[in-house]
């Protein structure tokens, strides 16, 4: 049984892809809003950003490059 431990950082940590160094204010002009937190699970990469208005799922790209994308989901929506 593998035990997954999950790390929640209120300041910001810089990672690091193959291609590309995200540092805060990269990541925030690239998603268009503020840092909040972040949650590393067992990983150099974090799984989940935390701004302002949105959650951010950081997912590891399947190719040979190591490489993420970004999932914007809104952190209130309005239902109606």
């Amino acid at each position: 049984m593998k035990t997954s431990t999950r790390k929640l950082i209120c300041e910001w940590v810089d990672f690091t892809t193959d291609t590309e160094t995200y540092t805060q204010e990269i990541f925030e002009d690239l998603v268009g809003d503020e840092f909040e937190a972040m949650m590393f699970e067992d990983q150099d990469i974090p799984s989940y950003i935390w701004t302002t208005n949105f959650v951010c799922i950081i997912k590891r790209s399947t190719r040979m490059i190591n490489d993420i994308s970004i999932n914007k989901i809104p952190r209130n929506p309005a239902c109606e």
